[in-house]
């Protein structure tokens, strides 16, 4: 019971000091992994300010060989990390729906995300969709739209991202945001 009273202790002093101090500088890079579209976004939180950075959409061929539009994914994703330099990177959970086939090459193309966020020493943080819609929305049975339109508001965007994918890695950018300025302070008070 002491333990946990202590972590109680710990998260509240945490949650006191983002409230009264914010918290400065992090850039998130939300990535919706895909074949044809990987939408990403990059998203600056500076307290409780969100400021979108850069965003867009790596696209491939349909009628490339797979291995090569993986490739072209693993150049782009990484070349867009180096320019940016964002301090962690988040993509969507693979979940299975009943197209295996598209779940298997949705699988590849974040496989060859995460290994070039890996090769340059970033941290991977991985949000189902009810986990990004609980964020974003307050509620994880939230429709695209609703989803949509928080990102909208959140950034300040004059109009929705398109395609899709571009405004679900924002929302992921924006989940990640201000789950990984609670962890961060919470890791920080553990190490001291």
């Amino acid at each position: 019971m002491g333990r946990l009273r202590g972590q109680l202790a710990t998260v509240a002093l945490i949650f006191s000091l983002l409230h009264k101090l914010g918290v400065g500088g992090l850039r998130v890079l939300g990535i919706d992994p895909g074949i044809a579209i990987a939408g990403f976004g990059f998203v600056d939180k500076n307290g409780h300010k969100l400021t979108p950075v850069q965003y867009g959409a790596i696209t491939t061929e349909a009628h490339t060989p797979q291995e090569t539009r993986l490739v072209q994914i693993y150049e782009s994703a990484g070349a867009l990390m180096d320019r940016y330099k964002p301090d962690s990177v988040a993509v969507e959970k693979l979940f299975f729906n009943r197209n295996v086939t598209t779940a298997f090459a949705v699988g590849q193309a974040r496989g060859v995300i995460i290994l070039a966020a890996a090769q340059r020493g970033l941290p991977v943080a991985e949000y189902t969709p009810l986990q990004v819609k609980q964020a974003v929305v307050g509620y994880g049975k939230a429709e695209k739209r609703q989803v949509q339109e928080m990102v909208k508001m959140f950034l300040k965007l004059s109009a929705v991202p398109k395609p899709d994918d571009v405004a679900d890695a924002l929302a992921i950018a924006i989940c990640h945001a201000h789950s990984a300025v609670l962890t961060n302070k919470i890791n920080e008070v553990n190490r001291s």
